[in-house]
């Protein structure tokens, strides 16, 4: 029953669409023909013309509805009616405007390549400065809004490989006004091929801060204080670290004013030359040597923070103390026993005064710096090394020792340099870390006439500027008589101290001058240099 209805009902279907097709073609002859009535033409023009017109009214149709799509999403603005932005679009059309902006082909295809802006971001050129010097090129750009320096600090090694250089032909700065502005150098020739000249003293007092070598570029680079800071300096035998210090302490005596200076020259000559205007210079590699150096530094930090406690106590204001440099070459020699027990013992003691005195006489302006040739693991003491705020490493042959002279964390911080990239045979040259910002320099190598110019004065104008007293009278009667040593009973007679029992004429001269007696070949007295060191430092 269900078949015959649904046949039936087809059948009604084809009937009423035959019936309102022979309608249509009623209709459409009866038009036709009065058309043709109207116009007077035959029947072929009639049907042509009408289908042409049929045909161009269905085009007007499809445009006007087409049109009215566009209007109503939005592609197309009317006078008088706003732009429809999609969500995250550029305001005012800045987006295509981007787009449309030429870029800067060559650093868009170096950083995009190495991973430090995406494929479809780009380095517009409009943003790309460059500036030609003497070792290379500088360019200064924008990274993309969504970058900042840091993808290119990231991926430096990168980079340089898609520049045809190494990672030591870069050097990145940065603005403290925008995280994404850049300032990379790219050096023709690899850093330090040629040596830059040295400092003069006009250009070491202008520096902003103690200089400690030329940048890449060949900029005067260093710290800009060493108020309340020491440096560890860490490098392979005949990196420079010696060269490297004795600049260091040369551009000190030019640009840091009167400070007090003891050497322990774990070198035996490394820092002789300024062995005249030091208030103590030791050659040895004696640990017991260091210990006595670390009892009298210490006695004079705790009777530096006894002042300031009791300025503190009477609300004074504290005091400015002359700043004291303790320099120590081959460090590492004083932190290595014999294995007997004693020694074992002593150096225990030297590490504890060690890290005793670079964590707590920094408060009381008396710095630190310290040179080991062997930057292991074990060279210097962990509970040391860790105290030092400046850390420079010369070339170095591993990431463990570049470790040990930089900090744990050094390959963490920001566009790091690794120390066994350098070239060996570039002596003085180094990676400097300072306020976690890492700088390739090299030490300055000064002439030893000017060197010993500079000692000169400075020995003559601190000499000036002792005081009248007995310390000053006893080291005239040492020069007016020639000798560089006297013996107590002579010294004590020139001074009118006429005590006849030997132990009491020994303290009271002691007392007077401030200065322990030496010992010469069993004779007590008094050096010229020793008398020299403490009036230079109480002056």
């Amino acid at each position: 029953m269900g078949k015959k209805r649904h046949g039936d009902n087809n059948t009604e279907s084809l009937s009423g669409e035959l019936a309102g097709a022979i309608g249509v073609l009623v209709i459409v002859t009866g038009g036709l023909a009065a058309i043709k009535d109207k116009l007077g033409l035959s029947w072929t023009a009639t049907v042509l013309l009408t289908a042409g017109v049929l045909v161009l009214l269905g085009y007007l149709a499809w445009r006007a509805r087409r049109l009215l799509a566009r209007l109503l999403t939005g592609e197309i603005q009317t006078s008088g009616a706003q732009k429809t932005e999609m969500p995250g679009a550029v305001p005012g059309g800045a987006e295509e405007e981007v787009d449309a902006a030429p870029i800067d082909a060559h650093l868009t295809t170096a950083l995009s390549r190495a991973g430090a802006i995406g494929k479809d971001e780009s380095i517009l050129a409009e943003d790309v400065r460059t500036e030609r010097l003497p070792v290379g090129t500088v360019y200064e750009f924008s990274m993309p809004r969504s970058r900042t320096h840091e993808d290119v600090a990231k991926k430096l090694g990168p980079i340089a490989s898609m520049l045809g250089v190494t990672r030591l032909h870069l050097k990145l700065e940065t603005s403290r006004k925008s995280e994404r502005c850049v300032r990379l150098l790219v050096l023709d020739e690899p850093p330090f091929s040629n040596l830059f000249p040295a400092p003069t003293r006009q250009e070491i007092q202008a520096f902003p801060g103690v200089p400690l070598g030329h940048e890449v570029a060949g900029k005067l680079g260093g710290v800009p204080t060493f108020e309340r800071a020491s440096l560890l300096v860490g490098g392979m035998t005949q990196s420079g670290k010696t060269t490297f210090v004795n600049g260091l302490i040369t551009c000190l005596l030019v640009a840091y004013g009167e400070f007090d200076l003891y050497l322990l020259d774990g070198k035996m000559c490394g820092l002789t030359r300024f062995e005249k205007i030091a208030v103590r210079y030791e050659a040895s590699d004696d640990p017991a040597v260091m210990e006595s150096m670390l009892d009298e530094l210490l006695v004079r930090v705790d009777g530096r923070y006894a002042e300031m406690q009791d300025a503190i106590r009477n609300r004074r204001p504290v005091p400015k103390f002359k700043p004291v440099f303790f320099v120590i070459d081959e460090a590492a020699d004083f932190y290595t026993h014999n294995g007997t027990a004693d020694s074992k013992e002593q150096v225990r003691r030297v590490e504890d005064k060690s890290r005793s005195l670079v964590a707590k006489a920094l408060e009381s302006s008396i710095n630190t710096v310290m040179l080991t040739q062997r930057p292991a693991r074990d060279a210097i003491p962990v509970k040391v090394r860790d105290q030092f705020l400046y850390r420079m490493c010369l070339y170095v042959a591993s990431e463990g020792s570049a470790k040990v002279a930089l900090g744990d964390t050094y390959f963490e911080t920001v566009a790091p340099i690794h120390p066994a990239l350098l070239d060996s045979t570039i002596k003085g040259q180094g990676v400097l870390f300072a306020h976690g910002v890492s700088n390739l320099i090299r030490g300055f190598d000064f002439p030893d006439s000017f060197i010993w110019d500079i000692v000169d004065e400075v020995a003559a104008r601190r000499e000036k500027a002792i005081p009248d007293s007995p310390l000053r009278r006893a080291i005239g009667l040492m020069q007016d008589a020639g000798v560089e040593f006297m013996p107590t009973p002579d010294l004590a007679a020139a001074l009118g101290i006429t005590e006849s029992n030997p132990v009491e004429r020994g303290k009271r001269l002691s007392e007077l001058l401030g200065v322990r007696a030496d010992r010469v070949r069993s004779v007590r007295g008094y050096r010229l240099d020793t008398l020299k060191a403490a009036a230079m430092s109480g002056a």
